[in-house]
């Protein structure tokens, strides 16, 4: 998706009054993302924590009114990965919130995103919704990335928890922190897009 792509679903969403959805999955584990700490001058700060795989997915929707006037951030949380079936689980939930708005979706060329299963359902939502796949390794042009190194920069780094629920507990006042900031202009910006 190039310049005049982008420019051209900004035109069709003003058109049709949609808003234009950036979307993406991350994961989060009990194991901290390590970032710069203070520390006493000369002790190394340690962090202790249970060498476990267990995992917290995130899906995660940034999603852009017509006239770049409002935004908002929608999220949803599940152990293990997302697959074709919890996706669409996390759409039909998304289209709930958008109380019958049009959108254009934007994301990635996940395997799960291109499935036999999701095409038939992204099909039977074509009243409502239109998908535009990001080209492949453009992680940058999309907002949703910046979400995560937020997060994970702040409300995670270096937190050692004792289970999923609290790694989960920093996911969500990570999201509504940034709800209730104008951060996701911010992003949009730092992936080039502007209004």
């Amino acid at each position: 998706m190039d310049g005049e792509a982008v420019a051209g679903n900004k035109k069709n969403a003003r058109r049709r009054r949609a808003w234009i959805l950036f979307q993406d999955e991350s994961g989060v584990s009990e194991r901290p993302p390590v970032r710069r700490t203070w520390a006493p001058k000369g002790e190394t700060p340690v962090l202790v924590y249970a060498f476990n795989w267990k995992k917290l997915s995130i899906s995660a929707a940034l999603g852009y009114r017509w006239d770049g006037k409002r935004c908002r951030l929608w999220f949803q949380t599940r152990p293990g990965s997302y697959n074709d079936e919890r996706l669409i689980v996390f759409l039909r939930d998304l289209k709930k919130h958008l109380r019958g708005q049009e959108a254009i979706l934007i994301w990635d060329g996940l395997p799960a995103h291109k499935s036999r299963k999701m095409k038939q359902y992204l099909e039977s939502q074509r009243s409502w919704l239109q998908v535009e796949t990001l080209p492949g390794y453009s992680p940058d042009l999309n907002p949703v990335e910046d979400l995560w190194s937020n997060i994970k920069g702040q409300e995670l780094a270096n937190r050692c928890v004792a289970g999923l629920g609290e790694a989960e507990d920093g996911v969500c006042s990570g999201m509504a922190r940034v709800r209730q900031s104008m951060l996701p202009f911010s992003f949009l910006h730092h992936a080039g897009l502007f209004f």
